[in-house]
C-alpha cells in the first residue's frame, strides 16, 4: 500500500486534472512547447520536520510544495490566459481541501509570475504557486 504522502500526491494531481483543458504532470520537466490549454507541474517539495505527538506515535507535517503553472507565450493574452488558469486551479483545489479525508488541509499562497525561457523552445510565461499540506501519518516514511 502506498504511504499517506503518496496517496496525498497521487490525490492533489487528480484534483489538477479537473482544470478544464489543461494538462497536469508530476515532477516533469519544462518542456519546449505547452499544450494549448496550459500545462501544471505539481512538484512534491519538502516535508520538513514534523511535529511529533505521542501516544499513539504521531508525525504531524506541514509539506511544503510548489505548483508550476505554465502557458505558451503568444497565446490570446498571456497575463489574461495565465490568470485564467491559475483561477482555475484555485477553484480546483478549493473543490476539496481535504483531499478525500487524506490531508488535514491544503493552504495555498499568492503565484509568483515569471517569464522563462528555454533554448531552442519559444517563450514561457508561467507562475508558482506555493502549497502547504498538513497532513498526519503514523511514521514518518509511511
Amino acid at each position: 500500500m502506498p504511504s499517506i504522502r503518496e496517496q496525498i500526491f497521487t490525490a492533489l494531481l487528480a484534483r489538477l486534472e479537473t482544470v478544464p483543458d489543461a494538462t497536469a504532470k508530476r515532477e516533469a520537466p519544462l518542456p519546449e512547447t505547452v499544450p494549448a490549454g496550459g500545462l501544471i507541474i505539481l512538484r512534491d517539495g519538502d516535508p520538513g520536520d514534523p511535529e511529533v505527538v505521542l501516544s499513539p506515535v504521531t508525525y504531524l507535517w506541514e509539506h511544503q510544495t510548489e505548483i508550476e503553472v505554465i502557458r505558451q507565450r503568444g497565446q490570446d493574452d498571456d497575463s489574461a490566459a495565465l490568470d485564467a488558469l491559475l483561477v482555475a486551479v484555485g477553484i480546483a483545489l478549493a473543490a476539496d481541501r481535504s483531499l478525500g479525508g487524506l490531508a488535514e488541509w491544503l493552504d495555498w499562497g499568492a503565484p509568483k509570475t515569471s517569464g522563462l525561457a528555454i533554448d531552442g523552445a519559444a517563450s514561457l510565461r508561467g507562475a508558482t504557486v506555493p502549497l502547504t499540506i498538513h497532513y498526519s501519518s503514523p511514521d514518518p516514511l509511511g
